[in-house]
């Protein structure tokens, strides 16, 4: 599980790219458990908590931004 001080390290197109896997991977996940094959149900927990914290510093990114252009106009 990535640290928020590694996120916060990758490009907004890593992290798009990041969280595109991990969303996969929970699919993939989502799938194991409703055949009860999953080995490991804390990646559940993993996997989703790493996709809210990616959206999380995409949204303050996204807001931070805003901020800037406006004070600029």
């Amino acid at each position: 599980m990535p640290a928020i001080d590694d996120l916060k390290q990758k490009s907004d197109d890593q992290l798009q790219q990041q969280l595109g896997e991990l969303k996969r991977e929970q699919f993939n996940l989502r799938f194991q458990s409703a055949t009860n094959q999953l080995e490991k149900p804390s990646r559940v927990r993993e996997v989703r908590r790493t996709i809210a914290r990616i959206k999380t510093l995409q949204t303050q990114r996204a807001s931070a931004s805003d901020s800037n252009n406006a004070s600029k106009a």
